[in-house]
């Protein structure tokens, strides 16, 4: 590469629960720099959430946390051309791009959900999720069914 790698930015932690991973998955939701809305919607999502999971002792965080590691991949497949004939070659992912894409499903699937706000549809597909059901966890178990499939391509990593 003839440029330097540009420096990471460094995320504040968001004012509630003072975590940066909830600072992150906010910037992902936000849509035209509103930040705030962005904010208004995680945070009324998880206080449905919350009163959804009444019979579950962890607290709306904590399930948030746990469907996002349930929709977080461990393998994803790259398109790798090979003497004219393109392969689907099963590669492991960084921990960084697992949670980048686990969010990005989450926030995806929740927008093509039926509902009235996003708050709720983000809620709805939080729950799902952390019942290992919904269509972020559908896409994870794609990614990883074709991996499998794809096995015997393994040895063309680049």
């Amino acid at each position: 590469m003839r440029k330097a790698k540009p420096k990471k930015r460094i995320l504040l932690p968001d004012p509630k629960y003072k975590d940066i991973l909830v600072t992150k998955f906010v910037n992902d939701l936000m849509v035209s720099g509103k930040k705030s809305v962005a904010y208004g919607i995680f945070y009324d999502a998880l206080d449905i959430v919350s009163s959804r999971t009444k019979k579950i002792e962890s607290s709306a965080i904590d399930i948030w946390k746990k469907s996002l590691n349930n929709i977080t991949p461990a393998v994803e497949v790259k398109s790798k051309r090979v003497g004219g004939a393109t392969f689907q070659v099963p590669m492991e992912i960084r921990d960084e791009r697992k949670v980048s894409i686990s969010i990005k499903n989450m926030i995806y699937y929740s927008r093509k959900r039926s509902g009235r706000s996003m708050a709720e549809k983000l809620a709805t597909e939080i729950v799902a999720a952390y019942n290992s059901e919904g269509g972020a966890f559908k896409k994870k178990e794609d990614t990883h069914r074709m991996a499998e499939a794809n096995k015997a391509f393994a040895h063309f990593r680049f």
